[in-house]
């Protein structure tokens, strides 16, 4: 009975953390009709509700709450111990789970791993892109990738890039029938090319006025949510777009983009990998920081 109910509430707890049936499935490999079973499975021998479920959502009752709360550390503290254990085998094992952007993915994480793991056989990888603010804790990865002002006091953190400017940019034919942005108030006559956040929000430009911080909410008729979107509808002349330089030097160095109103676009403070401070950092976690850090 223990056994059956351990391996029952570690996917009630994946359901929790979802707060969807779907989601838990996909990650937990299994289909939503078994995952149901088990969860009501669990519930019959439990003798309490664990879920509340409507068409829309799916919530933890205060029963599930509380088991939620309590049970979960535990758990991750038998993983921990079970990381501790491995790590005293002769090679770094285990997997390493990573949330980031697909940018970030490409063009920072991915090269500097590609060079490293193959000499780490018995290290796995499983890299997720996506643009929402992930609780890694939480949502039991083992590194987040974040601009270094939004990392929480509670994490570790290791810096992977040196600070990084924005800046905004247009093709050349956008601008063969328009002026050139010099202000705000010009920026804000102009088509925008806006990115749409995992929270439904629209990202507001962060920008400097006189030296000051402000915060730009643009127009414009196109919105993605990835950068890489954003990029081939500037490439196309559709509007202005604001992102990183290491994403807009290649195409400004070959005249297909050029940058506008550089006194307003702000440093961003380096992307930096964290991790909770609470959890065991295994050899095989080391060995993927130590690949990813910035070495300058």
């Amino acid at each position: 009975m223990a056994r059956d109910n351990l391996s029952d509430i570690l996917v009630f707890l994946a359901v929790a953390r979802e707060r969807s049936f779907t989601r838990a499935a996909v990650k937990l490999g299994m289909t939503q009709s078994a995952l149901s079973h088990t969860i009501r499975a669990l519930e019959a021998r439990l003798g309490v509700r664990l879920l509340t479920r409507t068409t829309r959502s799916v919530s933890p009752t205060e029963a599930g709450e509380r088991l939620l709360q309590n049970v979960a550390p535990r758990l991750e503290e038998i993983d921990a111990e079970i990381a501790a254990v491995s790590e005293l085998g002769d090679r770094p094992a285990g997997t390493v789970r990573i949330t980031a952007t697909d940018h970030v993915i490409d063009n920072v994480l991915w090269p500097r791993l590609a060079a490293v793991l193959p000499q780490y056989p018995d290290i796995h990888l499983e890299i997720s892109s996506e643009y929402r603010m992930v609780d890694v804790a939480a949502e039991r990865y083992d590194i987040g990738v974040r601009w270094g002002d939004q990392v929480e006091k509670d994490m570790i953190a290791v810096r992977l890039t040196p600070d990084t400017q924005t800046m905004i940019v247009g093709a050349p034919e956008y601008f063969a029938h328009r002026p050139v942005p010099a202000s705000i108030d010009d920026l804000m006559k102009h088509e925008c090319i806006r990115l749409r956040l995992a929270g439904g929000g629209v990202y507001a430009w962060e920008m400097l006025d006189r030296g000051a911080a402000v915060d730009v909410r643009v127009r414009g008729r196109y919105t993605f949510n990835g950068v890489y979107q954003m990029l081939n509808a500037a490439l196309s002349g559709c509007g202005l777009a604001y992102m990183t330089e290491d994403v807009a030097v290649p195409h400004l160095r070959a005249g297909r983009l050029v940058s506008v109103m550089a006194d307003f676009c702000p440093k961003f403070p380096g992307l930096h990998a964290y991790y909770p401070s609470r959890r065991h950092a295994s050899r095989a976690l080391a060995v993927v920081l130590d690949a990813i850090r910035h070495k300058g």
